[in-house]
């Protein structure tokens, strides 16, 4: 992927399907025993990994673009899989689909690409055999693959988590639905809270009202049909190239607005970015608006470390608004990207260094000394076959004057499909 700017970015557009609603809509609806149409599903690699598994298990499908019919057979109607359930890179297909087999009565081998077979895997398997499952990983229990026992009757339990994570929370929700009594998840703040929202749309006795807590008790699942917003970490990339380039102004339409995931939105305002949200609506029990974006003079804001669960996809595209805003910004409290896809501190701080971007390492972050007037070098730079890392550079490079090449970008479909035809069909030659 080349890209010689400075460019500027004018349109009215839609990003793909949510991925983490997406994720959860096949999981959630094959636990009914209906016909489910859901609408604007996103054909990433990561989430047809999620489709293929359940496959599998004996679930039914068709798929006409991005609609997708999902006949649910309930979690008793799964059958046993003849082969290890491969995950791809999707760190959200194998901590969710962990807590779902725990509770099936056959064994299953979920397995990853060496990225996935190497993150961290004890934060789900040690509250799983606490509640009763039978799971196993390596490298003492902490990395997969991971071989599954499952068993019927699992034990609700409460959980005090040291980190506030979705996928984490998810995990035993799902696991939760048919263990005994109640399980409650307790965590250090907020985090995404999707799988909350549609295990309620579809009738689960679930109650997440305190915001950092939530309760479910064993349930059993009604079908209904959704719609899929536009993804807000998509969006996100899009939101900031509007904000640092001249001379330009955006529509987003459609784009999930769920609490839990646009921090982003009040850093960049309080930052001065001129950003309006207008159309809001309530869809499937998420809230959906449109965002209208225009060019702004940034300034470098102080960043809460409470909220960074909310903000930890989008702090690679964060970093370029912050690198082109006046002041130093502290990104700290964000120890978890070193553990995603790539370890997103060193490629963040490595590639932001080749093209001339002033930053510094810390352990758990790193601080950014934002320049306007950046003149960006050429260069050959990495995305580390990380999705996230490669969209960043490539909305870094819209600013540059130079040429800037990014190795591997290939992997920015495991995410946003056609992201790359999106971007270059909205953006002007300066």
């Amino acid at each position: 992927m080349e890209i010689k700017g400075p460019y500027s970015i004018n349109g009215i557009l839609e990003v793909p399907g949510d991925k983490s609603i997406s994720h959860r809509s096949v999981i959630i609806s094959a636990l009914t025993r209906q016909k489910i149409i859901v609408d604007n599903f996103l054909l990433s690699q990561d989430c047809m990994k999620t489709l293929g598994i359940m496959e599998k298990l004996g679930v039914r499908y068709d798929l006409n673009k991005t609609s997708l019919l999902i006949q649910g057979c309930g979690i008793d109607g799964f059958n046993e899989p003849d082969d290890v359930l491969y995950v791809g890179n999707s760190g959200t297909t194998i901590r969710l689909l962990a807590g779902l087999l725990c509770t099936c009565s056959f064994l299953s081998v979920l397995s990853g690409d060496p990225s996935i077979n190497n993150r961290p895997m004890d934060r789900i398997i040690k509250p799983l055999r606490e509640m009763g499952a039978e799971v196993f990983g390596r490298s003492g229990n902490n990395k997969a693959p991971l071989v599954i026992f499952g068993k019927e009757y699992l034990k609700g339990k409460t959980f005090n988590l040291s980190i506030s994570s979705a996928q984490v929370k998810s995990c035993l929700l799902f696991a939760g639905m048919s263990a005994e009594g109640v399980t409650e998840i307790r965590q250090p703040s907020a985090s995404r809270d999707h799988t909350e929202r549609m295990l309620e749309y579809f009738g689960a006795e679930i109650d997440y009202s305190e915001g950092n807590n939530v309760k479910i008790k064993k349930s059993s699942l009604k079908g209904r049909n959704l719609y899929i917003p536009g993804d807000f970490s998509s969006a996100a990339f899009f939101i900031i190239a509007a904000l640092i380039l001249e001379d330009s102004e955006i529509i987003i339409k459609n784009v999930g607005i769920n609490p839990t995931r646009t921090y982003l939105l009040e850093i960049l305002k309080k930052m001065g970015g001129n950003i309006e949200i207008i159309n809001c609506r309530t869809t499937n029990n998420e809230p959906v608006a449109d965002i209208k974006v225009s060019s702004s003079e940034l300034k470098a804001t102080d960043i809460n470390e409470k909220f960074m669960p909310n903000i930890i996809d989008e702090i690679p595209i964060l970093s370029v608004a912050c690198a082109f805003a006046s002041g130093n910004t502290i990104i700290k409290g964000a120890k978890e990207l070193r553990v995603k896809e790539s370890d997103r501190i060193k490629a963040i701080v490595t590639e932001f260094g080749k093209i001339g971007i002033k930053i510094k390492e810390n352990e758990d972050g790193f601080i950014i000394y934002g320049n306007r007037e950046y003149d960006l070098l050429q260069a050959d730079i990495e995305s580390y076959g990380d999705h996230r890392i490669a969209m960043a550079l490539s909305i870094a490079a819209l600013k540059g004057r130079n040429k800037i090449s990014i190795k591997n970008s290939g992997c920015i479909d495991t995410s946003f499909p056609g992201f790359k035809e999106k971007l270059f069909s909205i953006i002007n030659l300066k």
